[in-house]
């Protein structure tokens, strides 16, 4: 991804951005994968220490920030370099906020492991691995400049978005049968709702991975400017 330079120490400051979205990235997924086995399993204690766990991503952020403006105060880059590191900017933004709707899983897990299990979880885990799915790709499709492959983690948004459609008719079902389902119902509903939010966020960093390859920005469906 991107050219090779010859300052030696240039490259290796590059290489070190790359690793800590990759490290954020992983630690990213592994909170998607502890959020919904905290609500499958009931693991309340599973869902506080991965709350706890989010003060780790919260500090690569601020960390990989730090080393982003670095970059560009000491080394001016321009064309694909200066592309790379504002998007890294903003992909740490999407990666955190993921982390962040991590922990709301757990929280809604903590008030739901307080209750009876208002029905088995089967699409609930289907969904939370295409959505962890998805991050994974578009950091892959990131580390491998692959912008067909981001493309391609953009148009799986569509699964996410049914199991999301799936989901909530079924919670709604059981609270129009028994108002006593209300209360869990909305809790997983809202857990569902985070679910769908997290494929939101893999496809703004799959945007941003076609955009670093090759300069066309097509968020909300507009293609921009292309260029090196």
């Amino acid at each position: 991804m991107g050219t090779r330079h010859t300052d030696r120490e240039y490259e290796a400051e590059l290489g070190r951005l790359r690793e800590r979205i990759l490290l954020l990235g992983a630690k990213v997924e592994a909170a998607i994968a502890a959020g919904i086995r905290a609500v499958v399993e009931r693991d309340s204690a599973l869902a506080r220490a991965t709350i706890e766990g989010d003060r780790e991503i919260d500090r690569l952020e601020v960390e990989t920030d730090a080393l982003c403006l670095r970059i560009l105060a000491r080394r001016q880059p321009v064309a694909s370099d200066l592309r790379f590191i504002t998007l890294a900017l903003k992909l740490v933004t999407d990666l955190e906020r993921i982390g962040d709707l991590s922990v709301n899983v757990c929280e809604r897990a903590l008030e739901l492991n307080e209750e009876p299990t208002l029905k088995p979880y089967v699409d609930l885990p289907q969904m939370a691995q295409a959505a962890r799915t998805m991050v994974r790709e578009a950091l892959d499709a990131f580390v491998a400049g692959d912008a067909e492959r981001a493309r391609a983690v953009i148009d799986r948004d569509a699964t996410v978005d049914a199991y999301y459609a799936q989901i909530f008719r079924e919670l709604l079902t059981y609270m129009m049968e028994d108002p006593r389902n209300i209360y869990r119902a909305t809790r997983l509903q809202s857990v569902a709702k985070y679910l769908e939010r997290i494929g939101d966020h893999a496809c703004n960093l799959a945007e941003m991975v076609v955009f670093m390859v090759g300069g066309q920005d097509i968020r909300h469906g507009v293609a921009g400017t292309q260029g090196r």
